[in-house]
């Protein structure tokens, strides 16, 4: 049987992950860094509950070596804050923590044991397709989540051929916690986004099926592949789109 874990598993993608591995008969690892949350979750469907923040790389050495021998880790935790340049230390500290470090500390801890194993092995790194463009309105946002996409490349490109293969999740909207706060926050960019939102559930109907596979981006929203490809071969136009989506956030204030 197929053992995953899951983090940030207490709800949205990850709640909606946890359910759908579960449902194929996976033995599942609910990590999140909210005890009840998980616990709840890994009740629903049989899984185990591992309280985790993975910002620590203590607590994700922990939930690696209490999940066993796994054949999937899902690192699907993430936040969000808005801000600008002047966003404080602190929050820019804690985004990359989740943001990024956690994927690090992932590895570091999964990679001397999936190597060479001789079995295959398989990380799912949710980016957001934040990480391929931009989101308006989040400076942490947008920069941490290119690193994470960075990150994924960098290992898929090193590690393909010793038995590890990297998919990056790049969903656009979601129905989340961090899109609804995000809208009761008055963000433009949430509003928008909300418009062509997805269930978690059908995101995770999407990975299930992306994970028999080797694709190494997984697009929930078909319609990002263009925009990463304007992005890519006019940057100069892309730019000024994204600009004037700024100014008319501002003018709607």
């Amino acid at each position: 049987m197929t053992r995953v874990v899951v983090t940030g598993a207490g709800g949205g993608i990850g709640a909606a992950l946890a359910r759908r591995f579960a449902a194929d008969g996976a033995e599942v690892v609910v990590s999140d860094i909210n005890a009840d949350a998980a616990a709840a979750v890994a009740a629903e469907i049989g899984g185990t509950a591992v309280a985790a923040d993975v910002a620590v790389e203590d607590d994700v050495r922990r939930l690696v070596e209490t999940a066993g021998d796994i054949d999937l880790f899902c690192s699907n935790a993430g936040v969000l804050s808005a801000g600008d340049e002047n966003t404080p230390d602190q929050q820019w500290d804690r985004d990359f923590g989740v943001n990024v470090m956690s994927h690090v500390y992932v590895t570091r801890a999964l990679l001397p044991r999936w190597l060479d194993s001789g079995t295959p092995k398989r990380l799912l790194i949710t980016v957001s397709a934040a990480g391929l463009l931009t989101l308006l309105g989040s400076a942490t946002y947008s920069v941490t989540k290119h690193a994470a996409l960075a990150y994924a490349e960098w290992l898929r490109a090193t590690y393909a051929h010793r038995g590890l293969t990297v998919q990056a999740l790049c969903p656009q909207g979601v129905r989340t916690d961090m899109l609804t706060g995000g809208n009761a926050r008055g963000s433009g960019s949430a509003a928008l986004l909300a418009e062509g939102a997805l269930e978690p559930s059908a995101v995770a109907e999407l990975v299930a099926e992306s994970v028999r596979g080797n694709q190494f981006l997984i697009l929930p929203h078909p319609e990002v592949a263009e925009y990463y490809r304007l992005r890519a071969t006019d940057p100069d136009r892309w730019l000024g789109g994204m600009n004037k989506m700024q100014r008319g956030f501002e003018a709607a204030k």
